[in-house]
């Protein structure tokens, strides 16, 4: 890092000591100080406007630009997360929710027109906890769920792209919690105090995963609205969603 930052010192020491030269040099050949100086200020004063054009401007619309290509690419990483693994556990999961009816008609399309009240649906999560009917959910099955695609996860997690999107990182980190947890644990005799905890750990995935998915079906309803009506006939909070039984067949918890 020294290095580098007195290589450009040097440089620059190089650049103004050349512009001093060329400068000198024209004075010595055309003996006219007055057309230097009046050229020299009007190149320092355009220096501002070259500066908001480039830095403001021009600037600001590459870094738009690079913004929504990064945008792209980390939301095709997102559904293939949502595809692969994110739906099958929220389908799981979402059956044995107690609390499920408080969101239920925000975050399903209940007249079959593919449109979700986004707005109403993030204000309505912020006050949301989810309540896990425990005692029916099959741990071991959870656990080989989540141990047989912790590949998967950690593919996701190297991906540099996601290291920007801290909802979504939060959301993995959540998920390996619960896979850790059930893999550390004797699943055939858990205390009272050990199904608590792996009750909240639960609730705090899905909890994530739910607001994952919503912020993941609006860019989708943007930016592909034709993918976005396959997402509702398999939203995995709609137990009526007309392709989510042919879909089902494919979940392997």
């Amino acid at each position: 890092m020294d290095k580098e930052f007195n290589w450009k010192i040097i440089a620059g020491i190089v650049m103004v000591f050349l512009s001093i030269v060329c400068y000198f040099l024209h004075f010595l050949i055309f003996r006219d100080a007055h057309h230097i100086f009046i050229y020299l200020l009007g190149d320092i004063a355009f220096v501002f406007i070259e500066v908001l054009m480039v830095t403001l401007i021009i600037h600001h619309l590459l870094n738009e630009w690079e913004k929504r290509s990064h945008l792209k690419k980390l939301n095709m990483v997102i559904e293939t997360f949502f595809s692969e693994f994110g739906k099958h556990l929220l389908v799981y999961l979402s059956n044995f929710d107690r609390s499920l009816h408080k969101i239920h008609d925000l975050i399903t399309d209940k007249n079959n027109h593919c449109e979700l009240d986004f707005k109403s649906a993030f204000k309505a999560l912020k006050g949301y906890k989810a309540d896990i009917e425990i005692t029916r959910v099959d741990l071991s099955k959870l656990s080989k769920f989540l141990t047989e695609r912790r590949g998967f996860l950690v593919n996701l997690l190297q991906n540099p792209n996601l290291l920007e999107h801290e909802t979504f990182t939060k959301t993995l980190m959540s998920i390996f919690h619960i896979a850790e947890e059930l893999a550390a644990r004797n699943l055939g005799n858990l205390s009272e105090e050990d199904i608590e905890h792996t009750k909240v750990d639960i609730e705090r995935a899905y909890n994530n995963l739910t607001n994952q998915w919503l912020h993941y079906m609006q860019y989708t309803k943007e930016h592909y609205p034709y993918f976005f009506l396959f997402a509702m006939r398999t939203n995995p909070f709609d137990e009526k969603a007309s392709w989510l039984d042919r879909w089902y067949e494919t979940v392997p918890i």
